[in-house]
């Protein structure tokens, strides 16, 4: 268990918000696949929430399956965080969530995202009246620093704290660097020693379950969070978890697991979007999935024109019998077309975690120029 104020948790295991893809289908989807409590949605400007804009309306929505739930606001006018956290627990949020970590431009230069971490004094002022304003936890996600020469991340997080922050994510990259090289343990560690009660939640890298227990283990961060690893692995917080609770790792799931897994997302974004645009928006998502089905040529390149689900399991039933010239006699694919581990066994932890790593790029959509 986990605690965020008056906010007790189940997992110290989180989703991050990916811009475009951690919707209210996939936020379902890990959370039926298990490991996870906490999920947050796509980051929200507050301006918009409070306009009561249908986009911003349609990032925030939620259901009794999606609990508990924190929504990440993105803004820099002190009033407008304010209000707009109230909103959210108008809403039934369980916890509001402030990004200081996005290097996005648009974010950027209105104040917001990663500009935070650049006048303390100024931030622990919004964030002093979003705590007063709201009886829920309020949470920061920020980044190391806006460079290498500034990693102010341990300063404003020990600011946050006297302010009132309930918990801080960080994920361990600085503005500059985006998505780019390797997280940076000792700065997360920097950021946990910097603070004297508040958990502190690491981010990054976070592919497989054993760079998890790697992160824990070295920056002795409270919990982590993970964003493109969930989205690239949706089992990956039930492995996780089973595996700090017992020091054994689960098998991958099999083929047919994943195809149910794939069926349910389908379903859930034709049930919040409808049938035409969630068909259009699952274009982008089945290829995913795809990275772990072995040879999958066939499959992608119809699977990115579907528009109808009756299309998408004609294409799958295909596949299907298209796939089966890799595999043996009881359906297992062939040691040449087999999937290459993960990661080498003889590898060090944090070897394995850039290891993978490297094999999982960054989204198409709003967030890939981060």
């Amino acid at each position: 268990m986990i605690r965020f104020g008056s906010l007790e948790l189940k997992s110290n295991l989180f989703l991050s918000p990916l811009a475009g893809y951690t919707n209210l289908p996939f936020r379902i989807v890990v959370r039926e696949i298990g490991g996870v409590d906490l999920c947050t949605t796509d980051l929200v400007n507050a301006r918009s929430l409070i306009e009561r804009n249908p986009k911003a309306l349609k990032l925030v929505e939620t259901n009794d399956q999606d609990r508990p739930l924190a929504v990440q606001l993105f803004g820099a006018v002190p009033g407008e965080m304010r209000d707009a956290a109230r909103i959210c627990e108008d809403l039934g949020a369980r916890s509001v969530d402030i990004n200081m970590g996005c290097p996005v431009k648009k974010v950027v230069k209105v104040g917001g995202g990663s500009a935070m971490m650049t006048d303390h004094a100024r931030t622990q002022d919004l964030v002093r009246g979003m705590i007063e304003a709201v009886q829920i936890p309020v949470t920061a996600k920020m980044r190391l620093g806006w460079d290498d020469e500034n990693l102010t991340a341990p300063g404003l997080a020990a600011a946050l704290e006297e302010a009132g922050i309930a918990a801080v994510f960080v994920h361990g990259r600085t503005r500059e660097q985006g998505f780019s090289g390797g997280v940076n343990l000792a700065g997360i560690r920097a950021v946990v020693q910097a603070v004297k009660r508040v958990p502190v939640i690491g981010n990054g890298d976070v592919t497989t379950p054993e760079a998890a227990r790697h992160m824990l283990d070295v920056t002795g961060c409270a919990g982590v969070s993970a964003g493109r690893g969930a989205f690239y692995d949706p089992w990956l917080f039930r492995r996780t978890r089973h595996l700090l609770a017992t020091g054994e790792l689960l098998p991958e799931p099999s083929f047919e697991e994943r195809l149910v897994i794939v069926r349910r997302h389908l379903d859930l974004m034709i049930e919040v979007f409808g049938e035409k645009l969630g068909c259009v928006m699952f274009r982008k998502i089945a290829p995913w999935y795809a990275k772990r089905f072995g040879p999958a040529a066939e499959f992608n390149k119809k699977v990115v024109q579907m528009s109808t689900r009756a299309e998408f399991e004609s294409i799958t039933a295909n596949y299907v019998v298209w796939r089966r010239q890799f595999c043996d006699a009881d359906g297992e694919l062939t040691p040449r077309y087999r999937l290459a581990p993960m990661v080498a066994s003889f590898l060090r932890e944090d070897e394995r975690a850039s290891a993978t790593r490297e094999a999982i790029p960054v989204p198409k959509g709003p967030v890939e120029v981060w």
